[in-house]
C-alpha cells in the first residue's frame, strides 16, 4: 500500500484544511468556527457558537492584522463598550420575522423572555474552496422559533478576495420561507450588521437611550476618547445624518493601531428595495437595513415583506475592509459599479 504524505496523515486526523496560493481554510469543528488566512494573517473566522444565535464572521481584520470589529462579548479588549451584546462581528438577520425578535437575541435575555426571540441555527459547512485570488465559504442554516420550528431555510455563501490593502467579503444569503408564510414587519434592526472597534465609532455629545422590540432598554453613555470615526454615504450624507437616508453605499472612516481605517458596505442592485435605508449609529453598529421603510421614512413607506411557503429572496452585500488612505468618492462609485455588474 502507498504511504500517505505526512501531511495528508495530519489532515485525516485533525480536520484541518489547508489549499494551495494565497489563502487557507482551517476548519475546527470542536470550537464551532472556520479560520481564514491570506499569507498566515488570519482575515477572519466563521463562527457559529451556540451562545452567539447566529453564525457570524469574528473577528474582521484588515490584510496586515488589524481587527475592524468590537471584541466584547466573546474577546474583549480594553476600552470596548459593553453595551448591546448581541452586537457581534457581522450577522445577517432581522428584528421581527413572523413577530420573533431574531436580531436582539443574545445569552443576556431573560429566560422568561425567551419565547419572543429566534435563532439562526448553523446546519452545515457546504464547501470551501480557494485559488490563488479568492476564497469561497458556503454555509446552511435554518431560522428557527424556541418551539425549535423552523421558519426559513437560508444558504449563504461568502466570496472573500484581497487587492492589496483592501479585504472584500462578498456574501449573498438566499432566504427560503419553509413550511408557512413568512413576515418581515417594518422594523429599524436589520439586515446586515457591523458592530465596528472601539475606535471607529463616531465622536459623540450625548448618551444614546435604545430601546429593542421587546422594551428592553439599553444606554450607551458619553466617552471620547480614541474615538475618531466618521460616516460617509454615496449621497454625501456625514455623520448622524447617514442613518435614516437611502444610498446604494455607505463607509465609515477613522484611524485604529496608527493607520487610517475604512470599512464600507454596499448593496446590491438586484436586492430588494435596493438603494438600501442605513441604520448607521455613531456608537458603532453599522447596518444597511431595506426592510424598515415605515420606520426610516416616517411612514411615508411601508414594505413588510411576504414570504410564502417555497418562496425565497437573496440578499447581496459587499463588505470592504481597508488600512491606510481612505478611498475616494469616485473609486467607492467604481468599485459599487463593478460589485453590482456580477452576478
Amino acid at each position: 500500500m502507498k504511504k500517505l504524505p505526512l501531511l495528508c496523515l495530519l489532515l485525516l486526523v485533525t480536520g484541518l484544511s489547508f489549499a494551495q496560493g494565497n489563502f487557507r481554510f482551517e476548519k475546527n469543528e470542536a470550537k464551532k468556527q472556520v479560520d481564514l488566512f491570506y499569507h498566515n494573517q488570519l482575515l477572519t473566522s466563521y463562527c457559529y457558537y451556540d451562545s452567539v444565535m447566529k453564525p457570524i464572521l469574528f473577528p474582521i481584520n484588515t490584510p496586515d492584522g488589524i481587527a475592524i470589529t468590537r471584541g466584547y462579548p466573546l474577546a474583549p479588549r480594553a476600552g470596548d463598550r459593553t453595551d448591546h451584546p448581541h452586537h457581534t462581528g457581522l450577522w445577517l438577520n432581522y428584528e421581527s420575522v413572523n413577530g420573533l425578535d431574531f436580531w436582539n437575541n443574545s445569552t443576556a435575555i431573560a429566560a422568561d423572555k425567551k419565547q419572543n426571540y429566534g435563532i439562526i441555527k448553523h446546519v452545515a459547512i457546504l464547501s470551501t474552496t480557494t485559488d490563488k485570488n479568492t476564497a469561497k465559504l458556503v454555509a446552511s442554516a435554518e431560522w428557527t422559533r424556541p418551539d425549535g420550528h423552523v421558519l426559513i431555510k437560508e444558504i449563504t455563501s461568502f466570496v472573500f478576495s484581497v487587492k492589496g490593502t483592501q479585504f472584500f467579503i462578498d456574501r449573498n444569503s438566499e432566504l427560503v420561507a419553509n413550511d408557512l408564510p413568512v413576515v418581515f414587519k417594518d422594523v429599524k434592526d436589520g439586515v446586515l450588521g457591523i458592530r465596528l472597534a472601539r475606535e471607529l465609532e463616531m465622536p459623540s455629545k450625548e448618551p444614546g437611550m435604545f430601546v429593542d422590540a421587546q422594551g428592553n432598554l439599553t444606554k450607551v453613555p458619553v466617552d471620547n476618547n480614541g474615538v475618531t470615526g466618521m460616516y460617509l454615504s454615496s449621497e454625501g450624507k456625514k455623520g448622524d445624518s447617514v442613518w435614516g437616508t437611502k444610498s446604494p453605499w455607505a463607509l465609515i472612516e477613522g484611524k485604529r493601531a496608527g493607520k487610517e481605517i475604512t470599512v464600507a458596505i454596499i448593496d446590491h442592485p438586484a436586492n430588494k428595495g435596493y438603494p438600501t435605508y442605513w441604520h448607521a449609529r455613531g456608537y458603532g453598529l453599522f447596518a444597511a437595513n431595506p426592510f424598515g421603510r415605515k420606520i426610516f421614512s416616517n411612514g411615508k413607506e411601508e414594505l413588510n415583506l411576504s414570504l410564502q411557503p417555497g418562496e425565497k429572496i437573496n440578499l447581496r452585500y459587499a463588505v470592504l475592509v481597508q488600512s491606510g488612505t481612505p478611498p475616494t468618492m469616485d473609486e467607492m462609485n467604481r468599485i459599487a459599479k463593478a460589485f453590482g455588474e456580477r452576478r
